[in-house]
């Protein structure tokens, strides 16, 4: 008598847990490997830049390309080193800043010589003037002040920098924009100071309307706005 063939049975699914149990300890081992402080500010900025299509945004390749060859790293330059050291700083700005950054007070960005945060001039100094308006700007003023003088900034070096546009002064006041711009920047450090930053961590400069933001221009009204401000630049340890 012919015996009967034995039906296939249908692949079971127990193998299914196994695997995502090892799916999910190999997540759970590179979380653990990752580190926060080791964030590259630079490639991550651009990055974020080609994604929404900032025509500014070019000018930096994400490879160490040829240079390589003549025996220099790129993440050796200071540019990038920057994201090393001041990855944790960064991360702590957009926190601390938060409601500045929303109501466009206050610009987060970075760039070769470190952290740059940027005061909008309209929103802190009175129209031509050199005088802070510390009755709105007061809180800003005083965690920057704070956020400048944590622990994670200790032994730092600061450098204000005060930008105008090309617009006359009142020569009754300011010869030129070289001294209206000096002048925001000298005020800020002093208030910065009063609110308890260390005054020697500091350097200032004026460089009028000399050094305008990229990618705006002191031809229209809008790029003029961008260009009155004062740079706060946590200075990188390749920059000092």
């Amino acid at each position: 008598m012919a015996k009967k063939k034995r039906e296939a049975k249908a692949a079971g699914t127990g193998w299914l847990n196994t695997y995502a149990d090892m799916i999910t300890l190999c997540l759970c081992f590179f979380v653990m490997l990752y580190d926060p402080s080791e964030v590259d500010v630079t490639q991550l900025s651009n990055m974020t830049a080609s994604i929404h299509g900032d025509p500014t945004a070019g000018g930096q390749s994400m490879t160490s390309g040829k240079l390589a060859d003549l025996g220099n790293s790129i993440n050796s330059m200071p540019s990038q080193e920057k994201g090393r050291s001041l990855g944790l700083a960064v991360r702590r700005a957009v926190s601390v800043f938060a409601p500045d950054i929303k109501s466009n007070k206050i610009t987060l960005t970075s760039d070769e010589r470190g952290l740059v945060i940027t005061l909008a001039s309209d929103a802190f100094f009175r129209t031509a003037s050199a005088e802070l308006d510390i009755e709105e700007t007061r809180d800003t003023m005083l965690r920057l002040a704070q956020f400048l003088s944590s622990d994670d900034l200790e032994g730092r070096r600061f450098r204000i920098e005060g930008h105008t546009d090309s617009g006359p002064t009142d020569p009754a006041q300011w010869p030129s924009n070289w001294e209206l711009s000096t002048a925001r920047a000298v005020n800020v450090l002093h208030y910065l100071t009063d609110f308890g930053a260390d005054e020697s961590q500091f350097s200032v400069a004026g460089y009028a309307d000399k050094r305008p933001r990229p990618g705006f221009s002191n031809d229209t009204p809008e790029g003029r706005a961008k260009n009155r401000r004062v740079d706060i630049i946590i200075v990188d340890e390749g920059h000092f």
